[in-house]
C-alpha cells in the first residue's frame, strides 16, 4: 500500500535540495505481455442486501463462463449509494456477509474479483472500501477511497461523503497474471497525480468501481477515463452500478473499457449489463514506444512523487 502524494515545482536554485526527494522512476513495462479476460459487472442494486449479494454471485459465475479470468463489480455492490445508508450497511472487512459472499463466488467460479466498495466499518469509523480476492478465495488487498465525495452544484448536485465516511490514506494495487493493476474508487479518478502514481508503479492497467451521477456524468465520466488512459499511457476500466430512476442517488451508469490510446473499446448505456473484454499489454507497449512522453518528461523541473514511501 503507497501513502500521500504531493507534486514538485522544482527551480534552478532548489534543485539540488528538491531532487534529493525523489525516489521514484517510471517503472517500465518494457518485455511485458500478457492478455487477460476481464468482466465489468453493471449491476441493478437496490434496498435488499440479501438480494443485491445474490445478483453479484449469479452475474460473477455467469461472468466466468463468458471466459472472464478477472470480475469488476461497481461502487457500492451491495447497499443502495447514500450518506444515510452507509452505516446500516456497513460490515467488518472480512468477516461480514458480503465478503463471505464474495469469497465463496471467486473460490466456486474460479475467477479473481474485484468487489467493487461496500461500507466498512472498523471500531468507530466507516469507509468506501473495495476488496479483491483471487480464484481460491484469498483476500488480496484492500483499497479504501482516498479522496471523499463532496461536492456542491448549484441547480446540479450536493453530495458530502466526509458527514459519514473517513478516507483512506494508501494508493493499493495488485498483481493478475504478471500485469499489475491499479485500484481507485469514482471520486479517485479525478485525481491525475494518484493514477500517475500507479503508473510509475509499473500498473499497465487502472480499475475504478464508481458511480457518477446525472449531474456530472455526462460531462466527466468518459472524459476523465480517457483523459487517463491517454496521459499515462495505459489501460483505464469503469464500472459503475446500473441507473435506478427511482433511488435517491440516481447513477450514470456507461461502465466502459479505454485502451492506452485513449480509445473507448466498449461502453454499456445505463442499464443492466455486462462488459467482456480481452486485455493485451502489448498495446501498452506500442504506444510507450511510438509516444515515448515517459521518457520525456522534464523531471528536472516537474515530478509526482509519494510523501512517504511504499511499505
Amino acid at each position: 500500500m503507497l501513502s500521500r502524494v504531493q507534486v514538485l515545482l522544482i527551480s534552478p536554485l532548489k534543485q539540488s535540495v528538491t531532487k534529493s526527494l525523489i525516489s521514484l522512476n517510471f517503472s517500465t513495462s518494457e518485455g511485458l505481455s500478457a492478455c487477460f479476460r476481464i468482466a465489468l459487472l453493471q449491476l441493478q442494486v437496490g434496498l435488499d442486501k440479501a438480494q443485491n449479494l445474490a445478483n453479484a454471485v449469479k452475474e460473477i459465475h455467469k461472468a466466468k463462463e463468458k471466459g472472464a479470468e478477472l470480475v469488476a463489480l461497481p461502487e457500492f455492490f451491495n447497499a443502495p449509494y447514500g450518506t444515510q445508508y452507509f452505516k446500516d450497511y456497513a460490515e467488518e472487512i472480512p468477516c461480514g456477509p458480503s465478503s463471505a459472499a464474495i469469497k465463496c463466488a471467486a473460490l466456486e467460479a474460479g475467477v479473481w474479483v474485484v468487489a467493487g466498495t461496500m461500507p466498512e466499518c472498523q471500531r468507530d469509523k466507516l469507509y468506501n472500501t473495495c476488496t479483491v480476492w483471487d480464484s481460491k478465495g484469498n483476500l488480496v488487498c484492500v483499497h479504501r477511497k482516498l479522496h471523499l465525495f463532496d461536492i456542491d452544484i448549484p441547480g446540479g448536485i450536493k453530495f458530502k461523503e466526509s458527514d459519514v465516511l473517513t478516507a483512506g490514506d494508501g494508493i493499493t494495487s495488485f498483481c493478475f497474471k504478471g500485469v499489475k493493476i491499479g485500484l481507485g474508487v469514482c471520486y479517485d479518478l479525478r485525481f491525475f497525480e494518484m493514477a500517475q502514481l500507479m503508473s510509475k508503479d509499473g500498473c499497465s492497467m487502472l480499475l475504478y468501481p464508481g458511480a457518477f451521477n446525472l449531474t456530472t456524468g455526462p460531462l466527466h465520466w468518459e472524459l476523465l477515463a480517457r483523459a487517463r488512459a491517454n496521459d499515462l499511457q495505459l489501460w483505464v476500466a469503469l464500472v459503475s452500478p446500473a441507473r435506478d430512476v427511482k433511488a435517491k442517488y440516481v447513477a450514470w451508469g456507461h461502465s466502459l473499457v479505454v485502451n492506452p490510446w485513449g480509445k473507448v473499446m466498449q461502453k454499456l448505456d445505463e442499464r443492466p449489463g455486462t462488459i467482456i473484454m480481452d486485455i493485451d499489454t502489448k498495446v501498452v507497449e506500442q504506444v510507450r514506444t511510438q509516444i515515448p512522453i515517459r521518457k520525456q518528461r522534464r523531471t528536472d523541473v516537474y515530478d509526482t512523487i509519494y510523501t512517504t514511501k511504499k511499505n
